[in-house]
């Protein structure tokens, strides 16, 4: 995926999980609402003002912004929980903890 696009919607999810309008985000971070929407579809990139106001606003992390946990294939998910999971083998509370959340999201499905 183009890095424009993805960065694009990434801040369109976050804008809405945290319940603004594209109208409302914008006028806050002091851009056109055109301006916003050409970022959320990926269309130009954000200046580097209005990539920090984006954050401050949203309250997010840089990390939360870029993080890429998504784009890594199954294979590279399941060793990453068993690398947790490894972790947590000296605490047992904190691999009770593992085990619920686990058992309760397979259970959803």
């Amino acid at each position: 995926m183009d890095i424009k696009k993805e960065l694009g919607e990434k801040i369109k999810r976050l804008r809405k999980k945290s319940g603004f309008t594209q109208e409302k985000l914008a006028e806050i971070i002091n851009i056109s609402s055109r301006n916003l929407s050409n970022i959320e579809l990926g269309l130009s990139y954000p200046k580097p003002e209005t990539l920090e106001k984006i954050i401050e606003t949203l309250d997010i992390s840089t990390n939360k912004l870029f993080e890429t946990e998504h784009l890594k294939t199954d294979d590279e998910l399941v060793n990453r929980i068993n690398l947790y999971i490894n972790s947590a083998k000296s605490n047992r509370p904190k691999l009770e903890l593992i085990y619920k959340i686990l058992r309760d999201l397979c259970e959803e499905t």
